[in-house]
């Protein structure tokens, strides 16, 4: 308990840990006011996603790089991934693929390019490991190719039937290259990404008790806000003028990626912008090249029916250019903060190209 008040005393966006009874109480008070429903859930996920944030990086620390980058893999993104398996268990195949678009797209340009404006506002120019950058990018590259291939085949006359199939193969060939790309940074070639996978943060990391018992009660309150979350979405979406996919593409990923946001902009502001490029592209790469296929293989057996990889012609394209810009503003291995607006600029036509255009259900 003392633990708990100390990291809610230094850290004020904690304090909205209040929304989380509020929410699940509230799902029972007044089951019909779906808007409100959805606000409070957003608020409440915030802190929850800190929370797991702040466990996974304890527990990775004490457990050595090898283990910690698995359970990076598996937990760094895991308010995305609950979100996404609610969805999927609830038939919303839209809202998934969106949220997925949404949180490649939001780590690659928005967390990315608000760190390079906010950084640079205060030094002048700052330097990263271009090559921890260039590596990431190379791993969004390769699974927006994977992603654009069923798409394309899905448009081609009678070949609907290969879609899912194939969808189920790349699945499995994403995981295991997301796999070897573990061994390739944290085992064969540790030391060139020393930089950026060994940045440290001013905070001391929790026993590894405490963090696996919160590991374990905030996972199960991500998942009861997530419901409330998923059930109220449409109609609350469309009260405040949203479609559902601009809620998963813009909404969702900025509120579970909130925490890995506020470390990626700290870091900046630090002039440690390795950590900061390290975050952003590693996390994009980690939804590209783990959650996504994860999912579609969790859908053969929580959803409906099974999900394929097709995505609406629109979010490929957002992906492929999110990846195009990383690569290009990346290569340099220096930034200010022009770049960092330039970035944000293109995330913003995309963000407004889909709240005025939203795809067909």
């Amino acid at each position: 308990m003392d633990r708990a008040l100390t990291e809610m005393r230094t850290s004020p966006l904690l304090w909205l840990l209040v929304f989380v009874p509020i929410v699940l109480a509230g799902e029972r008070l007044w089951p019909d006011r779906h808007t409100l429903l959805f606000l409070l859930s957003v608020l409440a996920i915030v802190p929850l996603a800190a929370l797991l944030s702040r466990a996974t990086e304890s527990v990775a620390e004490r457990t050595g790089d090898a283990v910690g980058g698995l359970l990076n893999a598996t937990l760094g993104n895991l308010t995305e991934l609950v979100i996404a398996l609610a969805a999927l268990q609830a038939g919303q195949y839209l809202l998934v693929k969106a949220s997925i678009a949404g949180a490649i797209v939001t780590n690659t340009l928005f967390m990315l390019g608000a760190s390079f404006l906010i950084g640079g506002l205060k030094y002048h120019e700052q330097e990263f490991n271009r090559i921890t950058a260039r590596v990431q990018s190379g791993l969004l590259f390769l699974a927006t190719v994977a992603l654009l291939v069923p798409s394309s085949v899905a448009q081609m006359d009678g070949r609907e039937a290969v879609t899912q199939p194939l969808s189920l193969g790349l699945a499995g060939l994403l995981i295991l290259g997301y796999g070897l790309s573990l061994v390739f940074s944290l085992k064969t070639h540790k030391e060139v990404f020393a930089s950026a996978s060994h940045g440290e943060t001013d905070a001391e990391p929790w026993p590894i008790k405490f963090a696996l018992f919160t590991l374990a009660l905030v996972t199960v309150l991500v998942a009861l806000v997530s419901e409330v979350f998923v059930s109220s979405v449409q109609i609350a979406a469309g009260t405040l003028g949203m479609s559902p996919a601009f809620v998963g593409f813009v909404v969702v990923a900025i509120v579970g990626a909130a925490a890995e946001m506020t470390t990626a902009f700290s870091a900046a502001a630090k002039d440690r912008l390795d950590l900061s490029v390290g975050i952003a592209l590693g996390s994009a790469a980690q939804i590209a090249l783990f959650v996504a296929p994860l999912l579609v293989l969790l859908s053969y057996v929580i959803g409906p029916e099974p999900m394929s990889l097709q995505f609406w012609p629109g979010a490929i394209v957002m992906m492929l250019i999110a990846t195009m810009a990383a690569v290009l503003m990346t290569n340099g291995g220096r930034s200010a903060w022009f770049v960092g607006v330039m970035i944000l600029m293109v995330y913003a036509i995309f963000a407004l190209t889909l709240f005025l255009l939203p795809p067909s259900p």
